[in-house]
């Protein structure tokens, strides 16, 4: 984990400012993800002819890298600091990109090309973990840690925000020059973003032993596990909005979805330092109330205006819960492990997110798309109850850091 240079004289604008000065990389990894999401599995099934499942395995690779990488880009940056894991997670974005030119290329050997494909798909994995953990201690590390809990709050916006302006630009990018001109976009992206990198001042590497990985996870675990039940309704809403809209013979699932991602973004934008002042186990709490009311009220919904203000709720509830309760995480190890416990943490929401979508899916088989939203609300309430008890429960002792 970077030093940090604590200045709490920063605020405002110029805080802010710093802020994204740095996490623009991780905007940049998101965009990169964004870009192929929309085209690659109609390109895999209508173009070369595959199945439906190798053209939902070429999304999902990038996922399992991504989950897999995660805790060594968090212990990497620990020991060489977060400016050279972002300059190889950027480089990992490129290469993405070449895979997926050398595919384009090589369309008339489809096996060859399909296997392009797969190996672009888990470098930019591998790249995304590196470049997105490494930002958000670079983050940490430039504006200090008193200021972690923006610095997590302005990369969620940052990737959310990357991922929702990346899927329809290549949409557009491939419809006028195909995958080879989506390919080049994307190793542009890449490269403009590894030079930018390359000028900004790195943070010092705090010194000292780092815990073994086991120490670091039993002490962050049950972080973890309030952040993987909260996920829940967050899951369930991505992925079953529409089928939800379908079976009530409601017209407005993506408007649903609109109102999710504003009500995420505008709590995080009108919240800002909600953190600091109150505590991330107390922002927490109320995260998790408002997200549990909102699942409810979506799963009981008899009319279309109830479930999108169900919707909006749960995404103005769920917006703060990862800087929340991350900021109390990372702080329960000394310093020079708080990378490896930030990406440890991230691997809890991960592996919710994965599970979510099929558990979720055999649970509306047997008894109706209605009741996951009451199923997740009941989640998110046992996460309020884990949070509750985190509060009460005494804090760990410091660990010597030399």
């Amino acid at each position: 984990m970077p030093e940090p240079v604590a200045d709490p004289a920063l605020s405002g604008v110029r805080l802010n400012l710093r802020i994204i000065s740095v996490v623009i990389f991780n905007f940049a990894s998101y965009f990169i993800i964004g870009l192929p999401l929309a085209v690659l599995p109609g390109y895999v099934h209508d173009v070369m002819g595959f199945s439906a499942f190798w053209a939902g395995l070429v999304i999902s690779l990038q996922y399992f890298a991504t989950l897999l990488s995660r805790p060594h880009a968090g212990r990497y940056a620990d020991s060489l600091g977060p400016k050279k894991i972002v300059l190889f997670g950027l480089c990992g974005c490129f290469l993405s990109g070449v895979g997926y030119l050398l595919a384009s290329m090589g369309s008339g050997w489809p096996v060859v090309s399909l296997a392009l494909l797969c190996v672009g798909r888990v470098i930019l994995g591998v790249g995304q973990s590196f470049a997105g953990t490494g930002s958000t201690l670079w983050g940490v590390g430039t504006v200090g840690s008193l200021h972690i809990g923006k610095v997590i709050s302005w990369n969620g916006i940052a990737s959310y925000g990357a991922m929702a302006l990346g899927a329809p630009l290549g949409v557009l990018c491939f419809h006028y020059v195909g995958l080879t001109g989506l390919s080049l976009t994307i190793m542009a992206v890449a490269l403009v973003a590894f030079l930018f990198a390359l000028t900004r001042p790195a943070v010092k590497v705090t010194k000292g032993k780092p815990l073994p990985f086991r120490d670091v996870l039993g002490r962050i675990w049950l972080y973890g596990m309030a952040l993987a039940l909260g996920s829940a309704g967050f899951g369930v809403i991505a992925t079953f909005i529409t089928l939800f809209y379908d079976a009530k013979g409601w017209d407005g699932a993506a408007f649903a979805l609109t109102l999710f991602s504003c009500a995420f973004i505008g709590a995080r934008l009108f919240f800002p330092n909600s953190i600091s002042r109150l505590g991330g186990l107390n922002v927490a709490l109320i995260c998790f109330a408002v997200e549990t009311l909102g699942l409810m009220l979506t799963g009981l919904a008899s009319a279309p205006w109830m479930a999108k203000v169900g919707v909006l709720l749960a995404g103005a509830g769920f917006s703060l819960v990862f800087p929340a309760l991350g900021v109390v995480a990372v702080k329960a190890v000394p310093q020079q492990n708080q990378g490896a416990a930030l990406a440890t943490y991230t691997v809890f929401m991960d592996l919710a997110l994965g599970i979510t979508g099929p558990a979720a899916g055999l649970l509306m088989a047997w008894t109706g798309v209605s009741s996951i939203y009451i199923a997740a609300a009941g989640l998110v309430a046992v996460a309020l109850l884990l949070a509750w008890q985190l509060k009460k429960r005494p804090p760990l002792e410091t660990v010597s850091e030399s």
